[in-house]
């Protein structure tokens, strides 16, 4: 998503380094690579063993220097113990369900095909989607779907759903879709009815808000002096969460917001990915920084034992 834009704003060159925070299927690792060369490191970060487990395997074949390293970006704290006292030059996070999620039904995510209510981005940990419309009011399901998903039929759509989980269990995403799609007053189907509910679910399940704003409260200790970052954003909350952080911490004289407004993907890419229309990228760069004693050390050898050997690395089979 946003290749050319992405590539643009971190200008990767050879020896430096980065690390991709949601790697996904790698198509921006893979740009950032081919660009840095042997010399250079690219780590990439997911909280989906089983898609970043497939995209270290492809990955590794062309560029055996790349590293990756399950675990959840928001973890600035974990991600510090794997990587030491390392910086880099460029982050970047793209956030949302990557293409491989998406395309899997066994993973729940879209209501194109049958599949269980899952959604959890890691399957070893959270309630998944199916538990938590369980377990929800049909109060607390309406502020998910209007806050999460901007439904305007938040309402209808949450008390048919608490209807249905009377009558059976919703296990399925076929049925939950055509649950919501029967509640759903849209006359008007540019999308799916029920397109912003799996959104919100999803972000819910995965507590994507959450995880973000962790993120930005310390993204600054895993970046070199005058490093970049990077974030694509497709949700509202999102950007302007990522647009506020980074103009307080510029006004703090600690950032430079280097894209006063969202740049967005060009005609062509949202003609082949419709997706693509609601990405948002943002970028800024480092300017004061708050490192520890030891830290932003240029030597990339000083990473932890179980980051280099690859024990936590996406090596371990094939999902």
């Amino acid at each position: 998503m946003m290749l050319e834009e992405v590539l643009r704003w971190l200008a990767p060159s050879v020896g430096a380094r980065f690390l991709d925070l949601t790697v996904g299927a790698g198509g921006h690792a893979r740009g950032i690579l081919e660009r840095i060369g042997p010399t250079g490191l690219l780590v990439g970060v997911d909280r989906d063993e089983e898609v970043l487990a497939d995209t270290s395997r492809r990955l590794k074949q062309e560029f055996p220097h790349a590293r990756f390293i399950h675990a959840n970006f928001a973890g600035i704290g974990e991600l510090r113990r794997h990587l030491g006292p390392i910086t880099f030059h460029g982050l970047l996070l793209d956030l949302g369900a990557s293409s491989m999620q998406l395309d899997d039904h066994e993973r729940g995510f879209s209501f194109l095909r049958s599949g269980p209510l899952d959604m959890r981005m890691d399957r070893t940990e959270g309630v998944t989607a199916a538990e938590l419309l369980r377990d929800s009011t049909a109060e607390e399901l309406e502020r998910l779907l209007r806050l999460y998903g901007e439904e305007r039929h938040a309402r209808r759509i949450a008390r048919a759903i608490v209807r249905e989980r009377e009558r059976t269990a919703l296990v399925d995403t076929a049925q939950l879709a055509a649950v919501i799609e029967r509640a759903s007053l849209s006359r008007r189907r540019r999308i799916h009815p029920a397109t912003r509910s799996f959104q919100a679910l999803r972000i819910a399940v995965n507590d994507e808000l959450g995880n973000l704003e962790r993120f930005l409260e310390g993204f600054d200790r895993l970046l070199h002096p005058q490093g970049v970052i990077v974030v694509i954003s497709f949700h509202s909350l999102e950007d302007r969460l990522v647009k506020q952080c980074f103009r307080s911490r510029a006004r703090e004289g600690r950032l430079e917001v280097l894209t006063p407004k969202p740049i967005r993907a060009g005609a062509e890419e949202t003609r082949r990915n419709r997706r693509a229309r609601s990405a948002r990228l943002r970028a800024a760069r480092l300017t004061a920084t708050t490192d520890e004693p030891g830290e932003g050390r240029d030597d990339a050898s000083s990473i932890d034992r179980s980051y280099r050997t690859g024990r936590r690395d996406g090596d371990r089979g094939r999902p």
